[in-house]
C-alpha cells in the first residue's frame, strides 16, 4: 500500500496519536463525521424557540418590566419569527404579595391581553406554573377564554405526582402543556427514568431537560438527551432544553441538544436570566438556519432595553460566584445573595461552598 518511507511516517504519526489519545479516522468514519457536520448547515422543521426572557430575567428584577418593554419583546419575538413567548409565572396570589412583584409573576390574562390583544399572529403565549405555587384548578380557565396557548408545568422531580395531575387539568382544558422537570443534575438516572415513563403516560406534549444549576457538560447533554428522547419516541412526545449560563455552556449546551434531536429551545435577550442567566436568543437565532428566524429584530430591542435595564440595576450574567455553585453543582442562592451583598471575596465564598459539599 506505501512505499517504505511513507509507510515509515505514517506509523509514527499513528504512535504520536495513539501517545495523546487522539484517533485516525478511517474513510468510513470521515464519511459520517462529514455527514454530521452537514446538519450544521441544515435545519429541521420540527424546533421550536421559546422565548423565557420575562419569566427567568424576570427572575432578576422581580418582574418589574414596563408595558413598553413587554409589547415591544412581543413585536420583537414576531419579527423574529420566535414561537412561543413566555409572559412569566401564574403565582398564587394567596402566597405572593402582589405589590412586591411586576405583573409578569402573576401572568392574569387580563394583563397579557393588555399587550397582545387577540393575538392574530403566529407567536404563541405561554405561562409557568410552577408546582406547589399556583392555584391551577382555579387560576388556569378555560383555553378557549385565556390568550394562553401553552402552560409549562415546573417540577422537582419528588413532585412528578402532582406535575401529572396539572398537567391533567391543562390538557383538559385545552391547553398545550410541557413539563420541565428541574435540578435534573442532583437527580438519580433511575429516578428520572421513572419520572419520564410516569410523564410518558400522561397527556404532555413535551418533557424538558433543565440544567437549573448550570453544572452540566454537553457530553453530558448528550446522554441526557438520548435517555430523553428514548422515552420520547415511545410514547409520542417531544423534548425541550432550558440551559444556565454558570460554566458559559448554556449555548453550547442547547446546540448539543438540538444536534441530539431535541427540538424544543428556551432562550432569552441578552441571555437574561436568573443569576449566571441563560441561552442568548441572539446567539441561538444567529445558529439556527431555518429562515423563519430573523435574528436583526433582537439586536434592535437589545439595543434599546437591555443597557437600560442594567442602568437601572438589575444584574446577571457569568461571574466567578455563579462559575463556583455551578462547579460544585449547588443552587446559586448562595451566589445571588454574594450578588446582592456585592462582595469581591471570591476565595473566601470558595472556601463556603466547599464547606456545603
Amino acid at each position: 500500500m506505501f512505499d517504505k518511507p511513507t509507510k515509515v511516517w505514517y506509523n509514527n504519526c499513528r504512535s504520536t496519536l495513539k501517545r495523546y489519545s487522539l484517533k485516525l479516522y478511517s474513510v468510513k468514519e470521515r464519511g459520517s463525521f462529514m455527514k454530521e457536520l452537514s446538519k450544521l448547515m441544515n435545519y429541521r422543521s420540527d424546533v421550536r424557540v421559546v422565548d423565557a426572557t420575562l419569566r427567568d430575567g424576570g427572575l432578576v428584577n422581580d418582574f418589574r418590566f414596563s408595558d413598553e418593554f413587554v409589547r415591544d419583546l412581543y413585536l420583537s419575538n414576531i419579527k423574529s419569527g420566535v414561537d412561543y413567548m413566555e409572559f412569566g409565572y401564574r403565582a398564587d396570589k394567596e402566597m405572593f404579595k402582589v405589590d412586591d412583584f411586576g405583573p409578569c409573576k402573576f401572568c392574569d390574562d387580563e394583563y397579557i391581553r393588555s399587550i397582545v390583544g387577540d393575538n392574530h399572529t403566529d407567536l404563541k403565549i405561554a405561562i409557568m406554573a410552577d408546582v406547589v405555587r399556583c392555584n391551577y384548578k382555579q387560576d388556569i380557565i378555560e383555553r378557549e377564554n385565556s390568550p394562553v396557548d401553552l402552560i409549562r408545568v415546573a417540577t422537582y422531580i419528588h413532585q412528578i405526582p402532582t406535575a401529572v395531575d396539572m398537567i391533567e387539568d391543562a390538557k383538559k382544558k385545552g391547553y398545550e402543556v410541557s413539563c420541565n422537570i428541574m435540578a435534573i443534575s442532583n437527580a438519580q438516572e433511575s429516578d428520572i427514568k421513572v419520572a419520564l415513563d410516569i410523564l410518558g403516560q400522561s397527556p404532555v406534549d413535551v418533557f424538558y431537560i433543565v440544567d437549573s444549576f448550570g453544572s452540566l457538560y454537553p457530553e453530558q447533554i448528550a446522554r441526557i438527551a438520548d435517555l430523553y428522547c428514548g422515552f420520547a419516541d415511545k410514547y409520542g412526545k417531544k423534548v425541550g432544553i432550558h440551559a444556565h449560563n454558570n460554566q458559559q455552556l448554556a449555548f453550547a449546551n442547547t446546540i448539543e441538544a438540538v444536534g441530539d434531536g431535541v427540538d424544543w429551545l428556551d432562550a432569552t435577550y441578552s441571555a437574561m436570566g436568573r443569576g449566571a442567566g441563560n441561552c442568548a436568543m441572539e446567539l441561538l437565532l444567529g445558529f439556527l438556519k431555518n429562515p423563519k428566524y430573523n435574528v436583526y429584530p433582537v439586536f434592535q430591542f437589545i439595543e434599546k432595553h437591555m443597557s437600560k435595564l442594567r442602568e437601572e440595576g438589575a444584574v446577571w450574567g457569568y461571574d466567578l460566584q455563579y462559575l463556583l455553585t455551578g462547579l460544585f453543582n449547588q443552587h446559586p442562592r448562595t451566589a445571588i445573595q454574594y450578588t446582592k451583598d456585592k462582595r469581591n471575596d471570591v476565595s473566601e465564598f470558595y472556601k463556603e461552598i466547599i464547606s456545603q459539599e
